[in-house]
């Protein structure tokens, strides 16, 4: 681990809310993200945390903001100049988006997969197996939590070249990753409720390999149907009502690690806070390869960027979460 890096909030159980003030502000207000701001033409914003916050949030949206509403691989590519592109590059290193790091406990309550785009699907999946036989025993279950979001076209032509046929869902994959890394054929317990609409339906499939945890496979219905998509929040909670999280819970997120920042301060507010748990969260070491070789995208400047304004955000929800406690 970097010597120079840039502390997350802790995620500890029983970490204070003053602590996690105190972790967001810290990474909010450290020398990376301040010298992106000022070359990037920004005035570092007056006021207080909340009002920090919401100022990097406007500012982020006029200059880091490359999605515009769409998803990640649509995001349009900004053109940087080699030394924008090196000062982005270091700042992400030091943020912690860049460099995947080890599980600092030997055992967790539960191991929580994300989902994402189908290349992400099996390699978490995949790292996932690995953790779960050989670094971190978990007690509870392995819980691999993703969404109906239909697969693109070039998702489905990726699997396809890749062997891996038939899934239509971001669901679909994980089901397959998870199937291919744990060496598993049959769900032991399946339900759901189709519903007829993709962002009201619900899926939990659990499979039992044999000297493992349990591992569940689980789409959650939106909380907003009419609007959206379950979104990762959505997906939390739903699992954390099914599986009856518990206080002092200590829990092992996986992700990729460009999401870490963002998607430990998610799980913060959604399960933490609320429910007492601990969180800590980890990237996929790019050592563990999936079973089914699928293309990945280039982390450019620019990914790296949208992610960092997606922190940003993710800070400043928790803040108000805090705030409001």
């Amino acid at each position: 681990m970097r010597t120079d890096q840039v502390t997350l909030p802790g995620g500890a159980a029983g970490t204070t809310r003053e602590r996690l003030l105190a972790g967001v502000r810290s990474w909010v207000e450290s020398t990376p993200v301040r010298r992106l701001v000022t070359h990037f033409g920004g005035d570092w914003p007056d006021g207080d945390l909340a009002a920090v916050l919401a100022g990097l949030d406007t500012f982020s949206a006029r200059r880091w903001d490359f999605r515009q509403g769409r998803e990640r691989p649509d995001a349009r590519e900004p053109a940087f100049d080699p030394a924008t592109a090196e000062l982005v590059l270091s700042a992400a290193a030091t943020l912690g988006l860049v460099r995947a790091v080890a599980p600092a406990r030997t055992g967790y309550a539960h191991l929580l997969v994300l989902g994402g785009m189908a290349h992400a699907c099996l390699r978490r999946t995949a790292y996932a197996a690995v953790l779960a036989r050989s670094a971190a025993e978990v007690t509870g279950e392995v819980a691999v939590l993703g969404s109906f979001r239909p697969l693109s076209a070039a998702e489905s032509r990726a699997l396809d070249a890749a062997g891996l046929s038939g899934c239509a869902t971001e669901v679909d994959v994980l089901d397959a990753g998870v199937r291919l890394a744990f060496g598993v054929t049959e769900p032991d317990d399946e339900r759901g409720e189709p519903a007829g609409h993709p962002h009201r339906a619900w899926s939990s499939r659990t499979y039992r390999p044999a000297g493992l945890p349990p591992v569940r496979v689980l789409a959650a219905p939106s909380s907003e149907p009419d609007r959206r998509r379950a979104h990762t929040a959505d997906t939390q909670r739903f699992w954390a009502e099914h599986v009856r999280l518990r206080a002092g819970d200590p829990v092992l997120m996986v992700t990729a690690p460009i999401y870490v920042p963002f998607q430990h301060c998610d799980a913060l507010r959604t399960l933490a806070v609320p429910y007492g748990c601990g969180i800590e969260t980890v990237g996929v070491d790019p050592a563990a390869r999936a079973a089914v070789d699928v293309p990945e995208p280039t982390l450019t400047p620019g990914r790296y960027l949208q992610e960092i304004r997606s922190a940003l955000r993710s800070m400043r929800a928790l803040h108000a979460t805090l705030a409001a406690g």
